[in-house]
């Protein structure tokens, strides 16, 4: 395209040059907009997709043609070509062009495509660089007759020092040089941090953009990435991090310029927000100088733009090479070193096959065009080599194409998605080779049917590498639960009907009540943020909840016997007791949980231990009137003392304890316990209102040490550390014999059973009280047993007997103690 057009005015050449975030390439686009035609080159096909996707935004997909080397979306009519540099179709006419990034004229690899369309590339109407301001002078030598224009940041960036990667403020990027260590740092990153995004040149710019999206969402605040978000890659990021200063440039690991740190670092800062930037623990301080150049984005100017012969001559190789290596002849270029084009020409036209195809001009123009075939993937240049003459011998060859036979089996290596991560990136270079031969359609049979197929191939590779990254790299419930505490407005929070919470789609526990049971994580940092994230998502509901609880009729609580407090069937509140038990009328309870508000739970809690003193006073009625008798004075004397013991021992004693007492009192005094519902037996006194099932239900849950959750007539007793306190026994109904527990009832009726068979238990007997006939004959025969040992000596007790747990039970079994039958004078009663 040239710089003038017949009997138009001269294109109007502009030069916008700034440091980042100055809004060049936003600027070029709206110009470019304001013409009937324009075409825009831009230096990555990462950049160029984003460019070609706002644009179809604005215009729609049949105004706008994207064009890159493995790319081409060309619509029937377009208006708009956006290209990267070297794919720029110039042949064709458009009113507005321009190039980005052009202080890439000094690049020693693509140089001498951006000097050549520096020289003489030009839209009809206007033509804009845009670009660093270092290529002021060289752009004033080179293009005399441009327009100037400098463009101030919008923003401050500024230096903010040497932190450690896990101490790096949120929406930061780090740029390292190398794969490895792009995969390095973010695997750090997601241990310690919950997550980061990969941006690097080699991916696709499917993948690229589902990354860019997983960190422009909030999903992950970090981005580790290559040098490639130096060129005009825009994202919200407030400091970027070196994590070195040497790359290798494809010749040699170098130290960065001043410029090229500056590009990078330039990227911290999004319009009008500052940014820093700043280096790793693991990188070297920056020199006080380099950080006041960066800062004051002052560099030093380019001066020589890199220059090759673009008019080259096909007649013979000789002349081809020849043509190569012509010199610029004009200050401000400088002659290019070898590239891989040059390099592989010099090396197939060695091969004698090459040589003896590659004699007429089109064969070598073929040759040519086979020689700047990309190295998509890094093989080696034997490799390369090889690839580059297939090529070549299959243009020159009798079909002048390559044919379905050399494309599928190729295709078919790559079209699988099984793999990791690196399987991946090397299948997708392989099919950017691939994309780029079918771009071509003077190379390819069916070129059309070959760009779909490679296309759909790219994209499916490509969505699964990104699933994979995201897999590695990111751990989606940690991240979703830390962009949660970050955005307190936004935040997709809940609690279901079963109690399950949520925070942005992520389950962090189950609310029982008011006690939120939280769900282990995976690592420290996932269990603080699970912690954090749960807490404001449940703290509400906990709120309301206690509220609700405090306002509750009595209805809505129940008690087990183990001492849990139900709220409406959920578990709530635990009554405080120690092995010797708790008092039922002045009752303890400790609220499950630990969020909400104090005053909230207090309140809670208060109406808990009001329900159970009420319910005491209902379930336990004996022993609470019992109670009052003895506190107010009602009862006197010998029932007194009675009253007292059986109130401390929980409404159940030995009748030996008081054996005493009940043989002094008067018929007054024992109707007067009869008043009270008191029960006196051959071997027990106890309130039979306490054992009924709701008593005892209820006063098992006031003692510490539950002895079994339903006991029969008769059972072992557990083997305990030391003998059940008589709270304990009473709670249950139980009296201990020996190692054997058994029920006051029964006791009772054994005593009466024996009396009534002339001091014997028959199995009929035992079978009455409720046994199995296993049981009783059981029972039967370890009493025999037990009788019929002797003793050891005269007048001892056996020692069998004496351990045995039938012995203790049949002693309480025995007729009431002859202490009963003592004849003592009997006390008046009193009034």
């Amino acid at each position: 395209m040239s710089d003038r057009s017949a009997g138009l005015a001269p294109s109007r050449v502009t030069a916008v040059l700034g440091p980042t975030n100055t809004g060049k390439t936003h600027l070029a686009v709206e110009r470019m907009l304001g013409h009937a035609s324009g075409m825009i080159g831009l230096p990555l096909r990462l950049l160029a997709r984003e460019i070609y996707e706002r644009i179809v935004r604005l215009r729609g997909a049949s105004a706008v043609a994207l064009i890159t080397g493995e790319e081409k979306i060309v619509p029937t009519r377009p208006h708009y070509f956006v290209c990267t540099v070297e794919a720029m179709p110039l042949e064709r006419s458009v009113e507005f062009l321009a190039i980005d990034e052009i202080q890439l004229v000094a690049d020693p690899e693509r140089g001498h495509v951006f000097t050549q369309r520096l020289l003489h590339a030009r839209g009809r109407f206007e033509t804009m660089f845009l670009g660093a301001g270092t290529m002021e002078p060289l752009i004033r030598r080179l293009v005399p007759d441009v327009e100037i224009v400098t463009r101030d940041r919008l923003s401050t960036l500024s230096y903010a020092g040497s932190k450690k990667l896990t101490r790096l403020p949120r929406r930061s990027a780090i740029v390292a040089f190398s794969t490895d260590r792009v995969y390095a740092i973010a695997e750090l990153i997601r241990r310690q941090r919950g997550g980061a995004a990969v941006v690097m040149g080699s991916l696709s710019p499917r993948t690229r953009n589902a990354q860019v999206a997983l960190y422009q969402s909030g999903e992950v605040d970090f981005l580790v990435a290559t040098d490639a978000i130096g060129m005009g890659l825009n994202m919200d990021v407030d400091h970027v991090a070196f994590a070195g200063l040497r790359k290798f440039d494809g010749r040699r690991t170098r130290w960065l310029h001043a410029h090229e740190i500056g590009q990078i670092a330039g990227r911290a800062g999004r319009h009008l927000r500052d940014g820093t930037f700043g280096v790793t623990a693991e990188a070297e301080d920056l020199d006080p100088d380099l950080v006041e150049q960066v800062v004051e984005h002052r560099f030093d100017p380019v001066e020589a733009a890199e220059w090759r012969n673009a008019r080259l001559d096909f007649d013979t190789l000789p002349d081809l090479l020849r043509s190569l290596t012509v010199t610029p002849g004009r200050a401000g270029l400088s002659l290019t070193a070898e590239a891989l084009d040059e390099t592989l020409l010099r090396r197939l036209i060695k091969d004698e096959e090459i040589a003896r195809i590659g004699r007429s001009r089109g064969a070598i123009m073929r040759l040519w065009e086979a020689c700047q075939l990309p190295d998509f993937q890094k093989t080696t240049l034997d490799e390369h080599s090889r690839l580059a003459k297939d090529v070549f011998t299959a243009l020159t060859g009798k079909r002048g194409r390559l044919t379905d036979d050399w494309m599928a089996p190729r295709f078919a290596f790559v079209d699988r998605d099984d793999g990791q991560i690196d399987q991946l990136s090397a299948r997708l270079s392989a099919v950017r080779t691939l994309s780029y031969i079918a771009n071509r359609p003077d190379w390819v049979h069916d070129a059309q049917g070959w760009r779909d197929r490679t296309r759909a191939l790219e994209d499916r590779l490509s969505d699964v590498l990104h699933e994979r990254l995201t897999a590695r790299f990111v751990d989606r419930r940690t991240t979703a639960l830390m962009r949660a505490l970050n955005v307190r407005d936004d935040t997709f929070a809940g609690v279901a009907d079963d109690g399950e919470v949520t925070v942005e789609g992520q389950v962090v526990g189950q609310l029982e009540g008011v006690r939120f049971q939280m769900e282990k994580g995976s690592s420290a940092l996932e269990d603080r943020t699970l912690r954090q994230a749960a807490v404001r998502a449940v703290t509400p509901e906990i709120n309301r909840r206690l509220g609700r609880l405090a306002a509750e009729p009595d209805e809505a609580f129940a008690v087990t016997p183990d001492g849990s407090v139900l709220w409406r069937g959920v578990l709530t509140a635990q009554i405080t007791a120690s092995p010797q038990g708790a008092d039922p009328f002045s009752p303890q309870v400790r609220l499950l949980g630990d969020l909400g508000p104090t005053p909230a739970r207090e309140r809670a809690r208060r109406r808990l231990e009001a329900w159970l003193a009420s319910e005491a006073g209902r379930a336990l009625r004996d022993l609470r009137r019992l109670r009052q008798a003895v506190e107010t004075g009602a009862l006197k004397g010998l029932p007194r003392g009675v009253a007292f013991r059986l109130i401390e021992a929980g409404g159940l004693i030995d009748r030996r304890e008081v054996e005493r007492d009940l043989a002094a009192l008067s018929q007054v005094e024992r109707r007067t316990l009869k008043t009270f519902a008191i029960r006196v037996g051959v071997h027990s006194v106890w309130l039979p209102g306490l054992q009924k099932p709701r008593a005892r239900h209820f006063a098992q849950g006031f003692v510490d040490a539950p002895l079994i959750a339903a006991t029969p007539d008769l059972i072992p007793a557990p083997s305990l550390s030391e003998p059940p306190s008589p709270r304990l026994l009473s709670a249950h109904g139980l009296r201990l014999a020996g190692r054997w527990l058994a029920r006051v009832e029964t006791l009772e009726k054994m005593a009466e059973l024996r009396a009534a068979n002339h001091g014997r238990l028959s199995d009929e007997a035992l079978t009455d009280l409720g046994w199995s006939a296993d049981q009783a004959k059981q029972v039967i025969a370890a009493l025999k047993t037990e009788r019929a040992r002797q003793p050891d000596k005269p007048g001892q007790t056996p020692r069998a007997v004496k351990d045995s747990p039938f012995a203790a039970l049949a002693a309480l079994t025995e007729a009431p103690a002859p202490a009963a039958k003592r004849r003592r004078p009997r006390r008046k009663a009193r009034a």
